[in-house]
């Protein structure tokens, strides 16, 4: 349910005041997949509270989040979290903070798990209800844009230049979105979706790949850690051009974009997990594989950065792991560039789980000095699912009185924008 602004009340937004508005603050909760979080924030670029209970050990046993133990865990923890959340929202901001001083509470609609999310709806839409107050429903991928534009004004930079083109790279999704602002707003953002990937994402081919080669869950922390110590040109990964076909009367390419006007750089990366799996059969590398997966079973404690994790590996492994992310990464890079340019984008954000992986930074902070672009990646804390940059994006909407309708529901498949 949208509320059209009051007389008067878009000036107001334009100069950053919060006309109509209490404290500021909106309470923002995220259960999209295995992390339980909420998070205060103030005005949409100050975060009090930033709390995440992670799955990671729970699902690590199946090699991959379990859509139904996901949800239980999310019913233990939600409460407790969000008690956390404003606790700890009180402790920085030096007075108690209730429910009652909250503005809006934030929550994700999708994409996700149809059952982590419901959790997440359900407990804000009961919270909303019982204190009067607004619900506002945000886009998961937009939070992770979010998230970075956020930690730019608390670092009292100046405002990312429009347009800006924002690469989204998590285990679920690979898009490349150009964004800016609604015409005659300097609050309401758009985006136009210019790029996805046609199958995996590029971190779920990180856990796969690392799957396959008998290293730990997630796979990207391993294969980080671990490429540095092996040739990353050993191996020759190429990535084809990917080509949509025309589309035929009365059948529908889900993959292809739906937008055919301009121009997408898509993604893809089934092949290279293929490739990889090709060469692990060719190079007779199972006994060796297998050898390393009851390794680390028989010692959970050992981190991928670790000297006991390199020393699992053969040089040969090590090169096939530095090859795969080189491969990954330097497509990550071209395609992104490549959107950069032809859309004439002024600024780069980086954002999701991906985002910390350290080569992906180093690279695409190079390109953009050599392109003298403006490049934003998020802290580490906030690469992964967090509530502080669903509680961000949700600050232009509560201004804008863009308020969810009572018959809210999870939408796992939602996109963001225009495709």
């Amino acid at each position: 349910m949208r509320e059209s602004p009051q007389s008067g009340e878009r000036n107001s937004q334009t100069t950053g005041e919060t006309t109509g508005l209490g404290t500021g603050l909106i309470l923002g909760i995220e259960s999209s997949c295995d992390e339980t979080a909420a998070a205060v924030v103030r005005a949409g670029s100050e975060a009090l509270s930033n709390v995440v209970a992670s799955q990671m050990s729970l699902h690590a046993n199946y090699g991959g989040v379990v859509p139904e133990l996901a949800s239980r865990e999310h019913l233990r923890n939600i409460v407790p979290v969000v008690r956390e959340a404003m606790s700890r929202a009180s402790a920085v901001a030096g007075h108690p903070i209730t429910f009652a001083d909250l503005d809006a509470v934030a929550i994700t609609a999708g994409p996700g798990l149809a059952g982590a999310l419901l959790v997440g709806i359900t407990y804000a839409k009961a919270l909303t209800f019982g204190l009067d107050k607004p619900l506002i429903s945000v886009n998961h991928l937009e939070g992770h844009i979010h998230a970075v534009l956020m930690e730019t004004r608390q670092r009292s930079e100046l405002p990312m230049e429009l347009p800006l083109l924002a690469l989204v790279v998590s285990g679920g999704h690979t898009h490349l979105y150009l964004a800016t602002h609604e015409q005659g707003s300097e609050t309401i953002w758009t985006y136009r979706n210019v790029g996805r990937t046609v199958d995996d994402a590029a971190g779920e081919a990180y856990d796969k790949v690392a799957k396959l080669l008998g290293l730990g869950y997630p796979g990207g922390p391993w294969i980080d850690a671990l490429a540095p110590h092996g040739n990353p040109r050993a191996v020759p990964f190429i990535f084809a051009e990917i080509k949509h076909r025309a589309p035929r009367p009365g059948v529908t390419n889900k993959k292809a974009p739906a937008n055919t006007a301009g121009p997408h750089f898509d993604f893809s990366f089934s092949g290279i997990k293929t490739a990889v799996l090709r060469y692990v059969e060719t190079h007779h590398m199972r006994d060796s594989i297998e050898a390393r997966r009851i390794a680390l079973a028989a010692d959970p404690t050992l981190t991928p950065k670790s000297a006991a994790a390199v020393k699992l590996c053969d040089q040969q492994t090590l090169d096939l792991i530095a090859s795969f992310q080189y491969a990954v990464v330097g497509n990550l890079q071209r395609q992104t560039f490549a959107a950069a340019a032809a859309l004439g984008a002024h600024s780069i954000v980086v954002s999701g789980g991906v985002a910390a992986n350290s080569e992906l930074r180093r690279r695409l902070q190079a390109e953009a000095d050599r392109r003298n672009l403006t490049i934003a990646f998020p802290s580490l804390a906030l690469s992964t699912d967090n509530a502080a940059m669903i509680a961000a994006a949700a600050w232009p909407k509560l201004l804008a009185r863009d308020f969810a309708s009572e018959d809210l529901g999870a939408a796992p498949q939602l996109r963001l924008g225009q495709q």
